[in-house]
């Protein structure tokens, strides 16, 4: 592996994360700095370690000492975890997790009115 692949898985996953998190930048640590957060722990680690084998890639001397196994390793976690669902996938999820959200809350509603009107006498049980 050379310094030409390791820049090249960077900006593969530099490129998922603007279009799966539309976060915008001009190269994969400034990506990470803006929305690494968004990205579980595992991911966000797997994209730093990544970043920074591509910032010594570009070293002669560094590139020598890189170990190519761990960024080949975290390009395949990050860009798994990247590629994995589409656009409507997540937003069904979204508005299913939403849903499930009001459906609760009006659940709660009726039952605190219910007990409410219960404890005043309206209905009797």
């Amino acid at each position: 592996m050379s310094a030409i692949s390791i820049q090249q898985m960077a900006d593969r996953v530099a490129e998922l994360l603007e279009q799966r998190l539309r976060l915008k930048g001009k190269d994969l640590p400034e990506k990470l700095r803006r929305g690494g957060r968004l990205l579980p722990r595992r991911i966000r680690i797997a994209a730093k370690d990544l970043a920074e084998a591509a910032e010594q890639a570009q070293n002669p001397r560094l590139l020598v000492q890189l170990d190519l196994e761990k960024a080949a390793k975290s390009y395949d976690t990050v860009s798994r975890y990247l590629g994995g669902k589409g656009t409507g996938a997540r937003r069904m999820g979204a508005a299913l997790d939403w849903l499930a959200r009001l459906t609760f809350i009006l659940l709660m509603v009726g039952g605190l009115m219910t007990g409410v009107m219960v404890w005043r006498g309206f209905l009797g049980w």
